[in-house]
């Protein structure tokens, strides 16, 4: 009889019929079923776990933000979400970044590293940035939140545990689980337009509009969403903390450049006399033998001995390098001495997006067959751009490949504007000697401007597939069940970078003759070469870089048994990907013949990946079975099984390494609650162990090279600070697999006697070893010993030649702290005098106590927990031990004029850590094992200070200071009833119609009209309408100054220098 149920079943659904046909032909013991089960409580994935609970708080500890939460944070994108994320530590690629971003906004759970953290998109993988970080190596390679818009988002899940036993790699820090709106009734139309005019930033409005449309039935789900997004720029000029290069007077260094026409030397060299230097014009050709004889060259302190027009005279005691030099009172000087590039240079670039969405949900067979797919589509363009390009690496090499000038060009002196006759230098091009004069330096300030970076975005994602019930084949099946489906995504990045100078075109121009097509680098200031000599020397470079994701998979879950306390829940599944990276540079980067863009190899990296996974959870007390101390206890086991291809990159990873990339990673979970909620509340115990597992990435794997050039601090004293040192950059296809080991154990708590009050603490612990990462340029010199080939020394002066900073595994970094939150909701009926609305408190934080790092087995563990990293270390940006938020809203009272009444204020709070004091003091060392207030080391003295041996003991180190911005935040919900209409004879007030049947009853029929009654006018505008105003940074605060920050003077992944920032949103349901 089942069977033939079964049958007729299938029979129906295939023919499509209505389910109230389907109902008829069902035994009425189904339809009483049917009535049971619809009473029983939704179980639903939670993400963490593949196992449906019913269960609001698991034994993972989940954040979920919901449209409105993320409103009453004052977020208005996915930058300022990341920046007010407690949990969101160490250095992010996001939209606040200008040297070194590309547009996209990529998370960073833990401060460990951005590759990290397992971002999805409705529990499963999408792909991440094509070109990584702009070159493939880096920050940049994970997937760019930005790209899906607030108005697609349903939620977002933030699991703040490891989860590779459920998800696989990547998921070692956290995961970002992004739900997307699948069902929508009705039509939605929004904008909301804000600006930073009333601030001290300058007129730099961001304004976003969508629309939303969805239809369906008890059957059918349909939407689609259309969304676009613009803003406009801030530059670094417009803020005090980031206006000049020059920080010397907030307590950091002079970071200003020594690369600017004019200026013959060093950082402190020869420049042209003011009337030169302030022109357009240059020395006259072949006038005096050399520099020091030339009349037209000067020292621009024996120029202007109170170096005007600088600020008040200010050198900076900490700092390990020069601010000065000895006897003189050096007040910075302006452009006459160094050039500011801040003047010109954007701090947050212009930014657009456009994005599609679409969704299809059709249940086929009453949940036993449903149908799905989704489409999205995002368009974006970051218009970013950069400093001027500094002529600081010598277009002509040695002999040997090094390049033959220290600092600036070697211009020859046949080159007709060349004003000296006799040379530093001789050079050998194409077999023949060639006399140079050497160490000039020139900027493209005004041949070409700033270094124009335009970057486009296109992310393409689809989905389809089956899911169901099992129910139909008995009822041991009925809370089985299945989905099956494909999932292709694939983010396709290309970058326009203009204004960077060719070696090839700068040599053959600097070895013309012809003064019509030479080039000229001896101009003032605002001097400009020839139209043919700029078309010769710069170009513009087109480089892309795609990353697709096929991926397959099946996923079945239920019950298996039942015990005493309940059901023995299942989850297993087959998974299948395959991660296809292609990145193609210009020509001139991989022929490495730039300067002013970081040349790169163009790279080829596939593989696919196997998965398996199953979990189990059984509980062993519940509400229905359980004895004293333990009213609910249960245990979650999971496991996860992946196997790697081989690479099929060209260079390939060796075969008898293969087994490397295969895993098999464990987590273990409890969640129990030792008492009934009646006597003290709900207390709920939970606590994990997971063993992570993080293969390494397509650009972890590929060999191709990038190249850099950088100033380094040789300990050795052997290089010349102000010189220009190649730096090379590589993957690496002998890495291994990185493990982790972490657990945590925390407590919620809703106590019985303050109703609406939720409290909750995790800890949490993570032990990251065999960690695939670079450990930067400095970190290699200042530890050289341990680092043996990977630093270049001239043989004669051992001055630093090149620096090689390959992906390593590197030994170990240990990370713990606690998570806290705490909510109150007050509703103001309890006191029984009416209801006057509902006040909601909120407490999110997050403390990082440890932070420890360990780079190879024979080195010391240095704390970096309370500190800022410099760019160039493994782990880099701000590592506070305190981030956390608190808002308090008030919601009015339902069915008063208030009951779409929403206001309240947030306060984002970020506490005071070490600046860089590394740099600042000169120190080599990190604070070991135990951490230190202060981190001391050796100061170097000045240069050309007469005594070497002074200062020996660096200084008193400095602080960041801790930052707290104030949010405000009102909002209106129109909700208009229709007006009651009178009592009309023979009509009810509903529309409907009375008639008098024949057994005397009065019955409703079909309405004769309504139109009198729906709203009209300003009700009809009005109905359903949502007005918000906000402001965010009410107080106008500048981010806290960081010596050690990249650019703009500011640690941009944590903080934002726009300022005050209001914004007006509209939103209108129909």
């Amino acid at each position: 009889m089942r069977a033939q149920l079964v049958i007729k079943r299938l029979f129906i659904c295939h023919a499509g019929w209505s389910i109230a046909t389907v109902r008829l032909l069902l035994p009425p013991i189904t339809l009483a079923q049917a009535t049971d089960d619809a009473t029983e409580v939704e179980r639903v994935i939670v993400t963490g776990s593949n196992i449906p609970t019913a269960e609001e708080t698991g034994p993972n500890p989940v954040d979920t933000y919901r449209p409105g939460d993320i409103e009453r944070l004052g977020v208005r994108n996915a930058t300022d979400f990341l920046t007010n994320l407690p949990q969101e530590m160490g250095s992010t690629i996001n939209q606040n970044m200008v040297n070194g971003g590309d547009g996209s906004v990529i998370p960073n759970l833990r401060g460990l590293l951005p590759k990290e953290t397992l971002v999805l998109i409705d529990g499963k993988r999408v792909a991440i940035t094509g070109l990584g970080g702009q070159e493939g190596i880096g920050l940049g390679f994970g997937v760019d939140i930005n790209l899906i818009p607030f108005p697609m988002i349903d939620h977002i899940d933030i699991l703040k545990d490891g989860a590779s036993a459920v998800y696989g790699t990547d998921a070692v820090a956290g995961v970002i689980n992004i739900f997307l709106v699948h069902k929508f009734r009705g039509l939605e139309i929004g904008g909301s337009y804000g600006n930073t005019n009333l601030g001290a930033s300058n007129d730099a409005r961001e304004l976003e509009g969508w629309i939303k449309a969805g239809t369906g039935d008890d059957k059918t789900d349909i939407l689609v969403i259309a969304d676009f997004y613009d803003r406009a720029a801030i530059y670094s000029r417009d803020r005090d903390i980031s206006r000049n290069a020059w920080a010397i007077p907030w307590g950091g260094f002079d970071s200003r450049s020594p690369a600017e026409p004019g200026n013959i030397g060093g950082r402190f060299g020869l420049r042209l006399i003011p009337r030169l230097f302030f022109s357009a014009n240059s020395p006259p050709p072949h006038s005096a033998p050399n520099v020091a004889t030339s009349p037209f060259y000067k020292d621009p302190f024996v120029v202007a001995p109170n170096a005007y027009p600088g600020p008040p005279g200010i050198n900076n005691p900490r700092v390990s390098f020069p601010q000065t030099l000895p006897g003189y009172g050096y007040k910075g000087g302006g452009d006459y001495f160094l050039y500011n590039f801040a003047a010109l240079t954007p701090s947050i670039p212009a930014a657009n997006r456009q994005s599609f969405y679409g969704s299809f949900t059709r249940d086929i067979c009453d949940k036993y067959l449903v149908v799905f797919a989704d489409f999205k589509y995002t368009r974006s363009f970051f218009d970013s751009a950069f400093a001027a390009t500094p002529f600081s690496v010598d277009p002509f090499k040695q002999p040997n490949g090094a390049t033959f000038g220290g600092v600036g060009l070697s211009v020859p002196i046949q080159n007709p504007f060349n004003p000296f006759t006799v040379a530093d230098a001789t050079l050998i091009y194409n077999g023949q000697p060639v006399p140079v004069t050497t160490g000039v330096r020139f900027r493209a300030i005004n041949d070409e401007g700033v270094r124009t970076a335009k970057f486009t975005l296109q992310d393409t994602l689809f989905d389809a597939g089956l899911r169901g019930e099992l129910g139909e084949l008995g009822d041991y099946f009925k809370n089985w069940n299945w989905e099956s489906g494909f999932r292709y995504s694939q983010n396709y990045q290309q970058l326009l970078l203009g204004g960077v100078v060719s070696k090839s075109g700068l040599r053959e121009a600097l070895l013309d003759t012809n003064p019509a097509t030479a080039f000229n680098p001896f101009l003032g200031f605002f001097g400009r070469n020839s139209p043919a000599a700029i078309s010769r020397v710069y170009v513009t470079l087109h480089s892309s870089g795609v990353f697709e994701l096929p991926l397959g998979y099946f996923h079945l879950d239920g019950d298996l048994f039942s015990l005493p306390a309940g059901p023995v829940s299942f989850a297993l599944g087959l998974e299948y990907r395959g991660e296809r990276w292609r990145n193609d540079p210009a020509s001139e980067n991989t022929s490495f013949n730039t300067i002013g863009a970081q040349d790169f190899e163009a790279s080829r990296v596939n593989r696919d990946v196997w998965a398996t996974y199953q979990e189990v959870r059984f509980p062993v007390t519940s509400p229905a079975w359980n004895f004293p101390g333990a009213y609910s206890l249960e245990f979650d086991i999971a496991e996860r099984e992946e196997w790697y291809s081989q690479n099929t990159s060209p260079t390939t990873v060796l075969k008898a390494q293969h087994s490397q990339f295969n895993a098999q990673k464990p987590k273990f979970s409890v969640r129990g609650q030792p008492f009934d909620p009646k006597w003290i509340g709900a207390l709920i115990l939970r606590g994990s162990y997971t063993e992570a597992f993080h293969a390494p990435t397509l650009p972890d794997l590929t060999p191709a090279g990038i190249e850099g050039f950088g100033t380094i601090r040789d300990p050795r004293g052997l290089t010349p600070n102000d010189d220009r040192v190649r730096e090379v950059f590589t993957g690496n296809p002998n890495l291994k697999p990185e493990v982790a080991y972490e657990w945590s154990y925390g407590t919620v708590y809703s106590p019985k006697w303050i109703k609406g009050l939720t409290l909750s603490a995790d800890y949490w612990h993570i032990d990251l070893r065999s960690i695939a990462a670079s450990v930067g340029p400095q970190f290699i010199v200042d530890f050289e010993n341990q680092f043996p080939g990977l630093v270049e020394r001239d043989p004669t002066t051992g001055a630093i030649e090149q620096i090689i900073d390959p992906h390593l595994n590197l030994t170990r970094a240990v990370v713990e702290g606690v998570d806290y939150e705490a909510i109150y909701i007050l509703d103001s009926s309890i006191f029984g005098h009416g209801d006057f609305g509902r006040l909601t408190f909120t407490l999110n934080g997050t403390y990082l106590s440890r932070f420890e790092f360990q780079a190879t087995p024979d080195s010391k563990r240095i704390g970096l927990s309370g500190m800022f990293l410099p760019f160039d270390f493994t782990f880099t940006g701000s590592l506070p031990h305190n981030r956390a938020y608190a808002s308090a809203f008030y919601d009015g009272p339902t069915g008063t004029w208030l009951a779409g009444l929403d206001m309240g204020a947030t306060v984002h709070y970020t506490g005071q850590y070490e600046d860089d004091n590394v740099g600042l003091t000169g120190s080599q060392s990190f604070p070991v094992k135990v951490q230190t207030p202060r981190t001391q080391g050796p100061f170097l003295p000045p240069i050309g200070d007469p005594n070497p041996n002074v200062g020996q003991q660096s200084p008193r180190a400095r602080k960041v200071a801790a930052w707290t911005t104030f949010d405000l935040l009102a909002s209106y919900t129109f909700n208009l009833p229709p007006p009651a209409p009178s009592e009309i004879p023979g009509f009810a007030k509903d529309g409907g119609k009375n008639v008098k049947m024949k057994d005397g009853k009065d019955k409703n029929v079909i309405p004769v009209s309504t139109a009198e009654y729906n709203p009209c006018g300003w009700r009809s505008l009005l109905n359903n309408t949502t007005i918000t105003l906000g402001m965010q940074n009410v107080f106008d605060s500048d981010p806290p100054f960081v010596a050690g920050a990249f650019e703009n003077n500011y640690d941009e992944s944590l903080a934002t220098i726009k300022g005050r920032f209001w914004y007006v949103q509209l939103r209108k349901r129909f």
